[in-house]
């Protein structure tokens, strides 16, 4: 199981962002929904890796949070609401998201072994591409991961096919997608490798049905 712990930083300098966060995960997979936990904080309780890499991203991409992965087991049956939550995957978020604090990316992972470090390694490679695109790399990406071709995306953007394939290699494109593959296939090998770690036989549930 997956725990992400979320931390607003300078928040005493901007203002509240928690909700604007609530918001735009409100359609993401998760077991236990993202809720506010304390403060500026915000918790969710995950079981697919590849939508925590992309949470994960997409948070890195926002640019105001820490972000700690806690990684093993939870107590069961685990409660409806988020921050009742327990067990070392809780746990683990947590020592994690104080980490995050003073970390180049902002992003920590912590628990199970050289998987789950190997996996930070690699996130936090991706995580530098991410924070460094420019706005135009962008614009291309979100055509391209949106389904469109090279050439629908030119179209739009009003470009040639040509200044978009140098656009999506400027912004490192590919070795993201190939980044978010093998951080998920690590993090899912580190949750399988963890003694008394698994998922929830329940389903992946969306985050309002989590909550109901």
């Amino acid at each position: 199981m997956f725990v992400l712990t979320v931390d607003q930083r300078g928040s005493r300098r901007d203002d509240d962002r928690v909700e604007d966060l609530l918001r735009s995960t409100s359609s993401t997979a998760v077991v236990r929904a993202f809720e506010r936990t304390a403060g500026d904080e915000v918790q969710a309780v995950l079981d697919d890796a590849g939508e925590l890499v992309r949470t994960t991203l997409a948070l890195v991409r926002d640019g105001h949070w820490s972000i700690g992965i806690g990684v093993g087991p939870v107590s069961e049956p685990l409660p409806v609401s988020t921050r009742a939550g327990r067990g070392p995957a809780f746990e683990r978020a947590r020592t994690a998201v104080e980490r995050a604090k003073s970390a180049p990316t902002h992003l920590a992972v912590e628990g199970a072994g050289s998987d789950g470090s190997d996996a930070q390694a690699v996130l936090d490679l991706v995580a530098l591409l991410v924070q460094r695109r420019s706005a135009q790399g962008w614009a291309a990406v979100e055509l391209v991961d949106a389904g469109h071709t090279q050439a629908e995306a030119a179209q739009r953007l009003g470009v040639t096919p040509q200044a978009v394939s140098q656009r999506l290699r400027a912004a490192g494109w590919q070795p993201e997608q190939a980044g978010r593959e093998v951080a998920a296939t690590l993090l899912h090998r580190a949750d399988a490798d963890t003694p008394g770690s698994g998922t929830l036989h329940t389903g992946t549930l969306g985050s309002r049905g989590a909550q109901a």
